[in-house]
């Protein structure tokens, strides 16, 4: 699928002493925690923190602008360019300084499809960043191993620091993606996400190109052998909701839509934890077991015992797992057409409805927003609701134009028939501050409603602030709850924010070339 194998640069590297190659879990844990690298926690899971990152760093990564991506990439604040001859600097930098080092390989692939997967290699300074590689991709059985010819290559040497003057980054963290070459070198950051959503974003460059949609979406299957989509950012429950007790999951969070159906891109999940309860979110927190890594969780410095409330470190906690860990997930993580597609929004203005029915074009004009709502103590500065637009909901991950993607879902739902949902998982009855979260049980119901097909005959009636068509009931959830302004006891307060929230819609807009169909698909008033 990449245009060049891996160079002979990194054969040099891990052809020889001190390079562990494809080792087991166990084997990984124990180098983890020889090294000091880790903390053991009291339910089996390793414990790593990444100090000064503990988050992705978009404004520090890079994609090498050359013949072969210059026409193709979407040049831009989210693909910034980075010269060739700079690449090959720092690339020459970071290999200098890790000849000679313990490192750790593992031999894996993107994609359960065999069809449309990516082989690819990952060169780990750290051995917990080489067990989340492990368990994040999909691991090859012992017949495909001898067999593998990586196509994509990341080399992750998070202690190596860039010196901006010199090396042309932004900060001592980068994060450069070489279509050409087929490296993606990161470095500067212990934050082991970066891996995961690199090669994220590698597979929405290469798939398009062969038909295949990718989606930063979360999949599952129920018992009627029809599979179900997911989309979000982080925050409104992808995880959360494809994690069903009563359903199958394919996966949590990357996906491909290719002429035979899904395929997860990943063989493992990579779980917000931070406020995790077994009553909850039961099969998660059964996950969390050997084998599995947690990020940035705090642990009783006596017992080990996992403190998923504290946030001290961050709200960004992670626990890493195969997806094996989840009872009845499907191996490998294939499905058919999906028959139903949700969107999930976590509004936290308190304005949009729990759960509205999308046409065509109002699926592709919200696809294209990726609405939700960063709330107040989520990161530094935010002290009030702001809205934020992902594009596709998975901008920083979209090499490519944001118009190659909405494409391929208007004509993947057409071709299949599949109806679009908006589902809020935010806030009621007033906005964050003033009203409350959606109860996830409500929400949990709603979505097992959508998906089991209970809501295909449903009464609908239309609501004016944004045009979405809305169910009079849905099993398991009071009626009252089904109409946004009517759980508000200032009317008034509400009509004012679901303006602003229009607003703000139809200026993020504004950048996008659509049909009218589409554009006026969007809200009502702005």
């Amino acid at each position: 699928m990449a245009t060049q194998i891996e160079t002979g640069e990194i054969t040099e590297l891990i052809s020889r002493s001190g390079v562990h190659r494809n080792l087991c879990e166990g084997a990984l844990v124990e180098h983890a925690i020889r090294r000091n690298e880790c903390r053991l926690a009291s339910n089996g899971a390793v414990v790593g923190y990444t100090g000064k990152h503990t988050g992705r760093t978009p404004k520090d990564k890079f994609t090498v602008r050359d013949s072969s991506s210059e026409n193709l990439v979407h040049w831009g604040a989210v693909n910034q360019p980075f010269e060739p001859e700079k690449f090959d600097a720092i690339y020459q930098r970071v290999l200098d300084y890790l000849r000679g080092r313990e490192l750790f390989v593992q031999d894996l692939y993107a994609g359960a499809d065999a069809t449309y997967r990516l082989p690819i290699r990952v060169v780990n300074e750290l051995a917990w960043h080489n067990l989340f590689a492990r368990q994040l991709f999909v691991r090859p059985v012992q017949a495909e191993a001898r067999l593998h010819n990586p196509e994509f290559t990341v080399v992750a040497a998070p202690e190596f620091k860039a010196v901006p003057e010199r090396d042309g980054t932004r900060t001592e963290a980068f994060i450069l993606v070489n279509f050409s070459r087929g490296l993606v070198v990161i470095g500067g950051t212990r934050y082991a996400g970066e891996m995961k959503k690199s090669i994220f974003g590698v597979m929405n460059y290469l798939l398009p190109q062969r038909d295949v949609f990718p989606m930063h979406c979360s999949a599952n299957i129920g018992s009627d052998g029809v599979t179900a989509l997911f989309f979000g950012l982080s925050g409104t429950g992808k995880t959360t909701l494809s994690a069903d007790p009563q359903r199958r999951l394919i996966g949590d969070d990357e996906h491909g839509w290719s002429p035979a159906g899904i395929f997860n891109f990943e063989g493992g999940c990579y779980a917000k934890c931070i406020k995790l309860s077994k009553e909850k979110e039961p099969q998660i927190y059964n996950a969390i077991r050997f084998g599995c890594v947690l990020e940035n969780v705090a642990i009783n410095p006596e017992t080990h015992v996992p403190d998923y409330d504290d946030q001290s470190i961050t709200e960004n906690t992670r626990a890493a797992y195969p997806v094996d860990f989840i009872d009845n997930a499907v191996i490998p993580g294939i499905g058919g057409h999906p028959k139903h597609v949700v969107f999930l929004t976590a509004d936290a203005f308190g304005v949009l409805p729990p759960v509205s029915r999308l046409s065509r074009e109002q699926a592709m004009y919200h696809f294209l927003s990726g609405y939700t709502a960063k709330v107040a103590g989520t990161e530094a500065g935010v002290t009030e609701p702001q809205a934020t637009f992902s594009t596709c909901f998975g901008s920083p991950f979209l090499p490519l134009r944001p118009r190659v993607y909405a494409e391929m879902l208007g004509r993947r739902l057409e071709q299949h028939g599949a109806q679009c949902w908006l589902v809020n998982t935010g806030w009621h009855k007033g906005p964050f501050g003033v009203g409350s979260r959606i109860d996830l049980r409500f929400t949990r119901a709603m979505v097992r409603a959508i998906v089991d097909g209970r809501l295909d005959g449903a009464e609908f009636h239309n609501e004016s602030s944004f045009g979405f068509s809305l169910p009079r009931s849905v099993p398991d959830v009071p009626s009252g709850l089904l109409m946004p302004r009517d759980m508000w006891a200032d009317k008034a307060a509400y009509d004012q924010k679901a303006a602003e929230l229009s607003a703000q819609f139809v200026k993020n807009f504004e950048k996008f070339e659509v049909s009218s169909d589409i554009r006026n698909a969007g809200p009502r008033r702005g």
